[in-house]
């Protein structure tokens, strides 16, 4: 099968698609054929020997697909072969075919195309275990998304809207922020031209929001806390901005804040499937309904792997970029 391998730990040009053997699947695992396979922040560092893969992943880049069944390890009954699914990988996406956990697979949901399902996997177990299972955001609450016009934004803008809160979100340009506005975003933030904190409190009355997520890390961790209300809880899953910074303890203390950050390519593989469970319970209903759709900027072929992580890092894309193998 076609890969796109890492020559050497580098910039873009290092991508370079390559002929090598077919996966090995376990007797837990089922086989795909894929159909795609999204970008991922993740993946640009991955690709500069920052985010080394579990051990015993696959080491091509990747950490969704979407694709068909063409095989089923022997422990595997809850699929079977020639079924369409999109799956949530620890690695080996950017390929023609990947070996994956059976239960990290999901049926692509009705109304949505093989394509674009691969747009899906990643997205909605991040948003909803971090701001749903852990954060416990629930309806009538205020919630900000940092980097509302990417990926994650705006799959959570949609999420959120549907399970009832209000949404804030900020993004760097008028065309960011008006995407966002069309998915449902109620307050609407340019953080080049606004101060986020102040519009917050002035939004909710001095309050502050509920939940807030964050890529950008270490230079927005102080003025994270200073947006939190009472109870709050700050959510931290990327460091676009750094991950070194200096915070004023005492309004977490007076306010009862908490601080959380976890990622989902290192948990187990029983944690990774009670996710996809739960994604699967909750969230494909409200993307069957069309409550939540698939926000793709562009389809990109495998062979200009290199040409999309270039595009991914300008950061001048809306939701997520995807490669057909």
């Amino acid at each position: 099968m076609k890969a796109v391998v890492i020559s050497n730990p580098g910039g873009p040009e290092v991508l370079q698609i390559q002929e090598v053997e077919d996966p090995e699947f376990g007797d837990d695992e089922v086989l795909i054929r894929v159909e795609a396979t999204a970008l991922n922040r993740a993946d640009t560092i991955q690709r500069k020997g920052l985010y080394p893969p579990p051990k015993g992943s696959s080491s091509f880049l990747g950490l969704e697909c979407s694709g068909t069944i063409q095989a089923l390890g022997k422990n595997v009954t809850c699929w079977k072969i020639g079924d369409q699914v999109c799956a949530l990988l620890s690695g080996g996406g950017y390929a023609e075919k990947v070996a994956v956990p059976a239960g990290q697979a999901l049926p692509v949901p009705a109304g949505v195309s093989l394509k674009d399902a691969a747009s899906l996997p990643e997205v909605a177990c991040t948003v909803w275990s971090t701001v749903f299972m852990m954060s416990r955001l629930s309806a009538g609450e205020t919630f900000l998304i940092h980097g509302g016009s990417s990926g994650i934004g705006t799959f959570a803008i949609q999420i959120a809207k549907y399970q009832g809160a209000k949404v804030f979100v900020t993004a760097g340009s008028e065309e960011k922020l008006a995407a966002c506005k069309d998915l449902g975003a109620d307050v609407c933030i340019n953080y080049k031209t606004e101060d986020f904190v102040a519009r917050v409190k002035e939004e909710t009355q001095g309050k502050g929001v509920d939940v807030i997520l964050d890529s950008v890390g270490g230079p927005y961790f102080q003025r994270n806390i200073d947006s939190l209300n009472f109870d709050g809880r700050l959510f931290i899953i990327g460091f676009m901005g750094g991950s070194v910074t200096e915070v004023n303890l005492s309004g977490m203390l007076a306010r009862r804040l908490t601080v959380q950050s976890a990622g989902l390519r290192y948990r187990s593989l029983e944690n990774k499937a009670a996710i996809v469970s739960e994604v699967e319970k909750n969230v494909w209903p409200a993307i069957v309904a069309g409550k939540v759709k698939p926000v793709v900027y562009t389809y990109l072929p495998l062979s200009e792997a290199a040409e999309s992580h270039r595009l991914i890092e300008t950061s001048k894309h809306i939701g997520k970029i995807l490669l057909i193998p």
